[in-house]
């Protein structure tokens, strides 16, 4: 069938299609004037978003917006806000309303409960795609009604979102109350540690302890180098002055009173050579100077011998103060070591102290912090527009529906006819008569009656293919 048979058939059965769309926009009529009329009020709501984490109190990231909308749309229309709604209209203390309900449900359930399922059966919420505002939208046959359900499901929506804020604050604000006091018990502990460990080794400032004790160490350092190298010194004079010639020691030759001695028996000894030219060795004069050449050779020996042993005395003495030195650098090295190890530990102390105060500072930041948002009775959530008795009704909308009847009229029209076309088939081209005696047309004869015109008669045509 192509489109020219298809228009035949309709030209032919245009009785069927005229009378299917006038008994369907008749219908659609009828029945668009026969329904109750609905009434439809819409109240908006705008939602500042403010995504507050109240452990960390950090802010969360925009991303969750989307995520955040169809929680608000999913709040708006659930059972706990239905609920809230149906107490605050009052709706279930109306004696007409419980005898619906115990007709309807025969006592199965709660007169709020069911309210609340009717009421979200007609709620419709929509969040516009690219704004934080929502449309919460009611249906009903009564103006007032559907407008005073509209903005008590926004109102309540607004507590509802209020309590679902405050409460996990205050569940943190609990939280943060008891490791507040836990912390404060630690800083306490810790602290007291310091000060026993402080009592213990009777320390006042360590620091400054420390600082005088390592000046001393550097001190005792430096004697020890000077004593050391005094020692070496006197080591080595000592072994010069023990020597076999003591003449070639320093301090021998630096002897102010060795130097006069040998001056005094150079001089005896040129007198008694002198003596010893002139007279005989038994000259009482010659034996005068012997014995005093003998006496300064026995006081300068003597004195030499002194010298020496002043120098080994001095060099004993020098090698004692070296070690008493040395011993002293070891305690007091020892005393440093100690001191930095109580520094170690008060550090390791202080440190447990400052660790612990600085928590229990935190802590008491958000459990402030945490406090005064649980208490705060402020909302994220704004009305933008109210919603108000609607004066025309939304539905039944008459002219889309009979719109949509002659649309479908038509449609239906169309199919009936087709139908008929197919149950009582007719003749209506020479395609068709082809078509049934499967042989090709050879000429069509275009027949029409008489008409009386103007100019006579009409002639016959004849078409040969």
């Amino acid at each position: 069938m192509n489109l020219t048979q298809l228009l035949l058939i309709l030209r032919a059965r245009k009785k069927i299609v005229l009378l299917t769309l006038m008994i369907t926009v008749a219908l659609a009529l009828g029945v668009s004037l026969v329904l109750p009329k609905t009434y439809k009020a819409t109240s908006t709501l705008l939602l500042n978003y403010k995504g507050v984490d109240p452990l960390t109190g950090m802010t969360m990231p925009g991303q969750l917006l989307p995520g955040y909308m169809a929680t608000q749309v999913d709040i708006i229309g659930s059972k706990n806000v239905a609920l809230r709604v149906v107490d605050q209209l009052e709706l279930a203390r109306s004696p007409a309303v419980i005898a619906q309900f115990n007709d309807a449900a025969q006592g199965k359930g709660t007169v709020r409960d069911w309210l609340a399922d009717l009421l979200l059966k007609k709620l419709e919420v929509m969040p516009s795609r690219e704004s934080s505002v929502v449309d919460v939208s009611f249906k009903g046959a009564d103006p007032q009604f559907v407008a005073a359900v509209s903005n008590a499901f926004a109102e309540q929506y607004q507590k509802v979102s209020i309590q679902l804020k405050v409460d996990p604050m205050r569940k943190a604000t609990t939280y943060f109350d008891d490791q507040t006091k836990l912390l404060r018990d630690n800083v306490e502990r810790a602290q007291s540690r310091l000060s026993k460990y402080q009592q213990d080794n009777g320390i006042v400032s360590v620091d400054n302890r420390l600082d005088v004790e390592s000046n001393r160490l550097n001190d005792l350092s430096a004697q020890l180098v000077l004593a050391q190298g005094q020692a070496m010194e006197a080591n080595s004079r000592q072994r010069m002055a023990q020597g076999g010639n003591l003449s070639e020691s320093p301090d021998v030759a630096s002897n102010p009173l060795i130097q006069s001695l040998k001056l005094g028996l150079g001089n005896a000894e040129g007198k008694l050579a002198e003596l010893g030219q002139r007279l005989d060795r038994n000259h009482p004069q010659y034996q005068s100077a012997k014995a005093e050449v003998d006496k300064l050779r026995r006081d300068l020996a003597e004195q030499t011998r002194a010298t020496s042993q002043s120098v080994g005395n001095n060099a004993q003495i020098l090698q004692q103060r070296e070690g008493a030195i040395r011993a002293a650098l070891a305690a007091q090295k020892a005393k440093v070591l100690e001191l930095n190890r109580t520094r170690d530990e008060m550090g390791v102390l202080s440190k447990d102290v400052e660790s612990a105060q600085r928590a229990f500072d935190v802590t008491s930041q958000r459990l402030s912090q945490t406090r005064i948002e649980g208490q705060a009775e402020q909302s994220d959530i704004a009305m933008l527009n109210p919603a108000t008795a609607p004066i025309e009704p939304d539905s039944p909308k008459i002219l889309r529906n009979v719109l949509l009847s002659i649309f479908l009229g038509l449609m239906l029209g169309c199919g009936i006819a087709l139908l008929a076309e197919l149950l009582d088939r007719r003749i209506r081209s020479d395609q068709d008569l082809s078509e049934v005696l499967q042989i090709p047309v050879f000429g069509v004869v275009d027949w029409k009656p008489k008409q009386r015109r103007m100019r006579g008669m009409l002639p016959r045509r004849l078409r040969l293919n």
